[in-house]
This record gives C-alpha cells, structure tokens and sequence, in this order.
C-alpha cells in the first residue's frame, strides 16, 4: 500500500515546483526511485518533474551521477558528503533546478558499526547553491520500512528547500 502521508508530501513538492517554476530530479539509491515513483502518484507531475537517477551501485553514482571515485573510497557511498555529491550530478544532468538524493543502508544485512542499518543521507540542493543535508537513524526497522522513511524525510526536505511547510 502507498503510504497517504508520503503522497501528500510528494503533491506539495509539486505544487511548490509548480508556483516557483521549477523541475525537479531524484538521485536515489537504497530507495531504489521510491520518490520518483511518489511523484509520478499525482496526476501532470511531468510538468514539474524531470527525471530520477536510480545509481543504486556505487559504479552508477560514478558513471550516472558524476561522483568522484576517490569520495566514495574515502567517505564510503553513505555519506553526507556523497549524498551532497549525487544531488549536485543529478542537477548537473538534468534540466532540474532543484534535485533531492539519498543513500543508505536499507538493510537487513549491509549495517557495520560505523555504519548501521538505518542509517540514511538526504541532501537536496538548489541551483542557486541553496543545500540541506540530514543524517537519519532509522534504527532496525524492515528494510521496506527504512526506504519508505527514507522517501518521506527526502520529499520533506524537498519541500523545505523550495520554502514549503511540510510535514513528515
């Protein structure tokens, strides 16, 4: 089932695009194009809606998205600073002016202690160089239900940065 309140958050990122004009872009990787697909629930999303990378390996975040090899070798591909780095790409290569990315670690296995399961990076940047970024803890939670967390705290943050009030 679709959860309602992502829904909802995903036509409030519209209709703000929609009032400011802007296209939007998903890099996405432990959602595996989840908010792309909460976008595309509303009916003349296209209007707004660019396009979604879905880099699930690390060679996609590469070659799709432009990451640099030697960021995911140091900060490993859940980071903020890869997190930050995929939202850039995915504006550098779409038409979007504002793009939304997310990578972590959905779990059951994948967690290390440094790492955990649960443990998500959402950055959404601008192309006027307006960024967020937030780290999640979604704990041990099924994997089915850290991605949906993941997607509603990304469409949350996407509302945020084109001056919505959203809620999560």
């Amino acid at each position: 089932m679709i959860d309602p309140i992502a829904v909802e958050l995903a036509r409030q990122a519209l209709e703000l695009a929609r009032e400011k004009g802007l296209m939007i872009a998903t890099a996405e990787s432990c959602t595996g194009g989840l908010v792309a697909m909460l976008l595309t629930e509303t009916a003349g999303a296209s209007d707004v809606f660019e396009r979604g990378f879905v880099t699930y390996s690390n060679r996609a975040k590469q070659e799709t998205l432009g990451v640099p090899f030697d960021l995911i070798e140091r900060h490993g591909a859940v980071s903020e600073e890869v997190a930050r780095a995929m939202a850039e790409g995915a504006l550098m290569r779409s038409a979007a002016q504002v793009a939304v990315a997310i990578t972590g670690v959905a779990g059951p296995g994948g967690g290390t202690d440094a790492k955990p399961v649960g443990l998500v990076h959402i950055a959404a940047r601008k192309f006027d160089g307006a960024a967020l970024h937030r780290e999640f803890r979604f704990g041990h939670k099924s994997r089915s239900d850290i991605r949906s967390d993941s997607a509603r705290a990304a469409l949350s943050m996407l509302n945020d940065l084109m001056g919505g009030s959203a809620f999560a």
